[in-house]
């Protein structure tokens, strides 16, 4: 705060002149503008203007300092040098001890230390008569208290001289009396005549204005209130009334003159209770107010109105006895200063914060009056000035963004802690409310801060808002516009950081948590702003993600703020963070995500329903040998996962499963469809039948007695039906169904470490999403193609063997004489299958599909010779020809070391290597054999007779149902005794 004194010498103030009378500038016209401020002091029903108050003033100024206190006027005449007693000198004389007395500034002014007030000079103009040319060549001497008051109220030494002179007439007329036990307006009026004026019209002017006095003290602002009906009042009214018309005569015998004194004498000696002589003119508020005003506004320098004169000490010492007169106070004098600095300092553009700083220590003064006195008056005046005070600070506080900024943040500061003052005055001394609670339940200097944070922050975020949108409409035919909110976010960012540095530390001074209200404001504001977008968003777009990521940011930013101011609160800052709910954004770009994930996936998987019942599993299709479906959905999914990876979003690891899960079931669900319909190794296999030897022209198929059902015949039957009628269940296509769930297995490992690509490139990726594998990898769709490929091709397998080759294994293989039906045309009708699989199948799968066909073949060769029906019996010398035929469908499998492994067809025919010594067995032997092991599976309880043992289907030289199969084809007597005595089995086939 400046405390800046201009040197002055002992006993000489700046302002010596010479002992020519001292002229205020005429030409200075005043710089002080307000006129948004009006006067809280209070308005006069009369029309006084403040030319006219400042004369009054100046007039009641001259009459107190004229006299000390105590002391009665006498009249002294003007030319002799006699006193008007002992103690009182001419008023022309330099030696008065009152209103002439000599002023020094040996020091700067203790008020003005007191206050850190400035001294006027520095950059300004020179006070009056401090000029270098003033009193050059001449005697100088110090100004008086009256030559400098005359100087400050801008009055002329032509109307001072009048002013004195009338008071010396009255002084002779009233010998004895006190000033303040006289009207001092009836006295002049009765003192000065038309001669003591320039002109008649400056006489006439000067008498309305007195008159307009005594109305305003005497009949509008009385200090004891009138009652209507007082007739004196209503005479004097009508006294006023005529002379403001007509000026009326003012001399001492004068009628008009006499009623009027009668009047005013009768109505300013009405007691107001406190049993003293004063008359009360100018005594009632507001007018007492409003003339002091005046006189305090004098304590500023006419040629540097920011500064107070470095004589204000002895000055106020004069106006304080003023006090008498306009029943003035200490508490009054307190706030009527107060307000007369603030006003100074917003009627000279805000610009010198001591004045601020001088008023907000002045309220201190008030804030202990105020809890001092219940003097419901001054409590009426106490409320006005600080609510004027109070709302022009707000004014400016309440939207403090469009008031300061860091070139003016330090008159904020004294604006804030002047109107919390005020603010803390209002609340804690006169309002009722307040007194009602216990005092700590209210802070009301951190209340008031926190309001002006609120408030500013909201209305600057509507401003940012709207330049944030005309930004958008600015730049709307620009290539990828940023979004409304996603400028706004950015600039709200912004307007954090800058709060946190340049207003926060001013305010929490009151408000310990100044920056976190703020930002818990910022973020309230934005928050709805949001959560309407949101609302509004249907899909994902670039628009949507680049606004949820600018909020999930700036969100982040506002935390980190109040988290950092917080750290020293009572609650580490809890209360703040409970006022930003979190905006989950991240929620909502990830509820998007899914969003879009489903879609994709939706119209992934009705594409997929919708190619697949129009695929015909072409071979033709491509030279690759699969389905164009599965061309387009691998595709697809490579598109999807391209699209995925390309959305602005910062979660693509954490959404990676979701995707990967749908996919993955998606291409699982393929698999299902590619393979339903085709059956299985058990669609073609017939059901073991229950042993039986039949007579002789039985048919095959009529002769087994099931021993356990099929689970769906009916649905087998029908599959085998719908597979006969329909061309895409062919070979060639359940070749092509194998290769293509066999292309999507190896495209599986294709599309995931394409995933770990993108994942490398995604910026939000990190090291654990790398190493957690399931993540990024199809979980159902590499066994589901595994296992379609598996049924597939034994399907394929079986139906060729049991159902396209059925005319030439179970219709002609064996049927009657073994030597004329014998294995080439089933051989024959093998191969030329084989050679359909070779150019339909791919080399990868080949081998599987070979491998399965030649195990049918095995299978379909046992089940002829161990289940192959009445048409079929055996012969001990047959069982040549059967070990060849099967060596001769081995061969064909091996292709001379071209087809498959030795090792492979070694593996797969054990079970008919092992079963082709029994036809080269006795059929008595056999017996023994079949006896043994049935007794060792059996147990004693089959020496008396035999069980018949059941069909397992695993054939086994040591297996008794496969023994007692070979004896049931054996073609000779012994087998035959033994079939009718064991199990009552016919005699003849």
């Amino acid at each position: 705060m400046a405390s800046l004194f201009r040197d002055l010498s002992l006993g000489h103030s700046k302002r010596e002149s010479t002992p020519s009378p001292l002229q205020p500038p005429p030409t200075m016209p005043s710089k002080l503008t307000a006129s948004d401020l009006e006067s809280p002091l209070g308005q006069l029903s009369s029309q006084l203007t403040d030319s006219d108050l400042r004369a009054t003033a100046y007039e009641i100024f001259v009459a107190v300092s004229r006299t000390s206190a105590g002391k009665p006027l006498t009249y002294i005449s003007s030319s002799s040098n006699s006193d008007f007693s002992t103690h009182h000198h001419s008023p022309n004389s330099p030696n008065s001890p009152a209103l002439q007395r000599s002023l020094t500034s040996a020091a700067a002014s203790k008020m003005k230390k007191a206050f850190g007030l400035k001294s006027p000079g520095s950059g300004s103009k020179k006070s009056p008569g401090s000029g270098p040319g003033s009193g050059q060549g001449k005697s100088k001497r110090p100004l008086t208290v009256g030559e400098l008051m005359r100087s400050q109220m801008r009055v002329s030494e032509s109307i001072d001289s009048r002013i004195r002179r009338a008071l010396v007439r009255v002084a002779a007329g009233q010998v004895g009396r006190r000033i303040e036990s006289v009207v001092l307006p009836l006295e002049l009026l009765q003192q000065l005549k038309h001669s003591d004026f320039a002109d008649l019209q400056e006489y006439e002017t000067w008498q309305k204005r007195t008159m307009k006095v005594l109305e305003a003290g005497l009949l509008m602002h009385p200090r004891v209130p009138l009652e209507k009906s007082n007739p004196t009042s209503q005479r004097l009214r009508q006294i006023i009334n005529g002379a403001l018309d007509r000026p009326i005569e003012t001399g001492k015998n004068n009628e008009s003159m006499q009623v009027l004194r009668s009047a005013v004498t009768s109505l300013a000696n009405r007691s107001d209770g406190s049993f003293s002589e004063i008359c009360h003119w100018a005594d009632g508020i507001p007018l007492n107010l409003r003339l002091y005003e005046m006189l305090l506004e004098a304590c500023f320098d006419v040629n540097d109105e920011t500064s107070i004169i470095e004589e204000v000490d002895e000055l106020m010492e004069h106006i304080k006895k003023t006090w008498t007169i306009l029943g003035m106070n200490q508490m009054l004098h307190n706030l009527c200063f107060t307000w007369v600095l603030f006003h100074r300092f917003v009627a000279t553009g805000q610009v010198e914060t001591d004045l601020l700083d001088a008023a907000d220590g002045q309220l201190a003064e008030v804030a202990k009056d105020a809890k001092t006195t219940k003097d419901p008056q001054y409590a009426k005046v106490l409320s006005s000035t600080l609510s004027s005070i109070l709302g022009w600070a707000e004014k400016r506080l309440l939207a403090y963004h469009d008031t300061f900024d860091s070139g003016n943040i330090e008159t904020m500061q004294s604006i804030v802690s002047l109107g919390v003052s005020a603010a803390k005055i209002l609340v804690e001394d006169i309002s009722n409310e307040y007194r009602r609670k216990r005092k700590g339940e209210v802070d009301v200097a951190r209340s008031r801060i926190d309001t002006y944070i609120r408030s500013s922050l909201r209305t600057v975020f509507a401003q940012r808002m709207e330049k944030a949108d005309s930004s958008r409409r600015a730049s709307k035919n620009q290539a990828n516009p940023l979004p409304v909110l996603a400028i706004l976010a950015k600039d709200v960012g912004e307007l954090s950081l800058n709060e946190k540095r340049v207003f926060s530390p001013i305010l929490k001074r009151w408000h310990p948590l100044a920056a976190g209200v703020a930002v818990a404001t910022l973020h309230a504001c934005y928050g709805n702003e949001l959560k309407q977008f949101i609302s509004g968003i249907m899909e994902l777009t670039p628009d949507a993600v680049q606004v949820l990521r600018a909020a999930d940011k700036l969100e982040k930013d506002l935390v980190q703020i109040a988290v950092e101011d917080s750290v020293d609160s009572d609650d580490g800052g809890k209360a703040i963070i409970r006022e930003m709910p979190p905006y989950e954004a991240e929620a909502a770009i990830a509820n998007l995500v899914k969003a879009w994930i489903k879609a994709r996936l939706d119209r992934l998987k009705e594409w997929v329903d919708r190619n697949l019942q129009q695929e015909v599993w072409n071979p033709q299709a491509n030279q690759e040998g699969f389905a164009p479906s599965a061309v387009e959905v691998l595709r697809i999914i490579d598109e999807t996962l391209d699209a995925y990876f390309q959305l602005p979003i910062p979660m693509h690891p954490a959404l990676l499963p979701d995707l990967m899960s749908g996919l993955d079931r998606c291409l699982q669900y393929y698999a299902s469809k590619a393979k339903s319909g085709c059956g299985s190794r058990n669609t073609y296999v017939p059901t073991m039948p229950a042993l039986t030897r039949c007579t002789t022209g039985s048919k095959f198929q009529g002769v087994w007695k099931k021993k356990e059902k099929s689970p769906n015949p009916q649905k087998k039957n029908s599959q085998v039906a719908t597979m006969n009628g329909d061309n895409s269940f062919g070979i060639p296509q359940l070749c092509v169904r194998i290769n293509t769930l066999h292309r999507i297995r190896t495209e599986l490992d294709v599309l995931e470490k394409r995933i770990i690509t993108h994942l490398r490139n995604s910026e939000s990726a990190h090291t654990e999403d790398f190493s957690n594998g399931l993540a990024k990898k199809f979980e159902l769709t590499p066994s589901a193609c595994v296992e379609g490929v598996q049924q597939l091709s034994e399907a394929l397998a079986y139906k060729i063997v049991f159902h396209d080759l059925s005319h030439v294994l179970w219709d002609g293989l064996y049927v009657g004489e073994p030597s004329s039906s014998r294995i080439e045309p089933f051989l024959r009708e093998l191969e030329r299958n084989l050679i359909i699989i070779s150019d339909t199948m791919h080399e990868r799968v080949r081998t599987r599909v070979v491998t399965d066909l030649m195990r049918a073949s095995f299978d379909g060769f046992s089940l002829v010779l161990l289940a192959g029906g009445p048409s079929r019996a055996f012969t001990r010398q047959d069982s040549e020809i059967i070990e060849d035929d099967f060596k001769s469908i081995k061969d064909l499998f091996l292709a001379n070391g071209d087809g498959l492994p030795a090792e492979l067809i070694d593996k797969f025919s054990v079970t008919v290597r092992g079963i082709l010594p029994l036809y080269r067995t006795d059929t008595e032997s056999l017996i023994d054999r079949f006896r043994r092991v049935t007794l060792e599976a059996y147990g004693s309880s089959a020496r008396s007779r035999l069980p018949l043992p059941p069909t397992s289907g695993e054939w086994n030289p040591t297996e008794p149902n496969t023994l007692l199969r070979v004896l049931c084809y054996r073609n000779d007597e012994a087998a035959t005794r033994f079939l009718k005595k064991t199990y009552n089995l016919p005699k003849k086939l």
